[in-house]
Formats: C-alpha cells, sequence, structure tokens
C-alpha cells in the first residue's frame, strides 16, 4: 500500500484506514520506533499505570503506607469561618 505524507499543523503524518487499524488492534496509543531505516507502529507492550494498584495495595498490606509528610494545616487555617 502506498500513501502520502501530509501536513499537520507543525508536524507531518500518514493516515492509516480504519481496516488497517481494526486489523491490528490497534485504538488510542501506539508506540513507534525505527529499525534498520523501518518505521514501526505496535501496540503498547505495557499500559499506563500497569500494575500500580497491585503495588498499593502490596504497600498497604505490609503497613509502609504512612503519609511521607505527616498531615498538616496551612498556618491561617484556624482562622477562617466555615
Amino acid at each position: 500500500m502506498k500513501t502520502t505524507i501530509r501536513r499537520m499543523g507543525n508536524s507531518q503524518g500518514v493516515l492509516i484506514p480504519k481496516p488497517v487499524l481494526a486489523q491490528l488492534g490497534l485504538e488510542n496509543e501506539v508506540e513507534m520506533e525505527v529499525e534498520n531505516d523501518t518505521l514501526v507502529i505496535r501496540r503498547p507492550r505495557h499500559t499506563a499505570r500497569e500494575g500500580w494498584a497491585e503495588a498499593s495495595k502490596a504497600i498497604a498490606d505490609s503497613g509502609d503506607d504512612a503519609l511521607v509528610m505527616g498531615e498538616f494545616v496551612n498556618a491561617d487555617d484556624a482562622e477562617l469561618k466555615w
């Protein structure tokens, strides 16, 4: 398949037909790199924040989830009328 490089704002880009995206399972994000004079576009290997929930649970289970700076209030909070 041959396509053209188009101006997109201050950049340039190539439009990928929807059927090709569907065939590859590409949706919102891709990983892109150059390998041996070839532009490679693939599904992200890892999702954003992958493993964060498990890591947070492990920290909480170990009891090591205390606030780093502790709790503190703003100096002028006592003067506020609610």
